[in-house]
């Protein structure tokens, strides 16, 4: 994957790093559809949504090039691997293109690693080809846990590192996703998510080494790529956003 200028990036290839994210509990039929109408506007990467709404998504985006995807294990990574692999296997077949599964915390806190490598490589299975984004939840790792899980992600046969499901305390840091970055080898990608709410944010993570960043402020962000001046240097921001 090419490495993204943030001085020379287009709007289109900005929201190309988007993932709509529509996983709030609340969310109505309606919302979806409302939400799915904005990812076509803004052509998108992909939306992100609750397993129930693939099908959903799918008639709605039917024809376009933006991605539906859904959630898996999600939000506290607390299934069985048995029922993370049928969940990815029913969200294969319901037409998701991608899956964002969550390990188990608590497992690679516990230092068993080849568990959460199973169970990330059953899903990479069960999804059929589908492209696997694996959610760490870094506000609950230290430094040792967060690089044996991004390396327990590469060698399992993921596409993608993930940050946050947005429902920890804390989501995505430039220091973490640096690291990310440093540790995968280029063919693993890296996705922001959890509080990246305005363009400089969006602009900063990319900078990182993200090449996906979930988000719900969508809309404000990319029309303010419109009014952005060319040689902004957008501020580095080190906490979380």
């Amino acid at each position: 994957m090419a490495t993204l200028d943030i001085n020379t990036i287009t709007k289109h290839q900005l929201a190309k790093t988007i993932d709509h994210s529509l996983l709030q509990p609340q969310l109505t039929d309606d919302d979806v559809v409302k939400d799915c109408e904005l990812a076509l506007k803004y052509d998108v990467a992909s939306v992100c949504v609750k397993p129930y709404h693939v099908t959903l998504a799918k008639s709605l985006l039917a024809g376009s090039d933006v991605k539906v995807g859904t959630v898996i294990g999600f939000p506290h990574g607390s299934s069985t691997t048995a029922t993370k692999v049928f969940e990815a296997t029913e969200a294969a077949a319901a037409g998701a293109e991608e899956l964002d599964m969550v390990i188990n915390i608590g497992k690679l806190r516990s230092g068993e690693i080849e568990y959460v490598r199973e169970e990330i490589r059953s899903v990479v299975a069960a999804g059929n080809g589908a492209l696997i984004k694996v959610i760490l939840e870094n506000a609950y790792l230290d430094h040792d846990q967060k690089v044996a899980g991004y390396l327990a992600v590469e060698s399992a046969g993921a596409q993608f590192v993930k940050t946050s499901t947005g429902f920890a305390p804390t989501g995505a840091t430039l220091e973490d996703l640096r690291l990310m970055r440093a540790t995968v080898g280029p063919e693993i990608q890296v996705k922001a998510a959890h509080g990246v709410r305005t363009l400089e944010a969006l602009l900063d993570v990319i900078d990182a080494g993200a090449t996906r960043v979930g988000a719900t402020a969508t809309a404000a962000m990319l029309d303010a790529f419109d009014t952005r001046e060319p040689s902004a240097d957008p501020a580095k921001l080190e906490g979380g956003y």
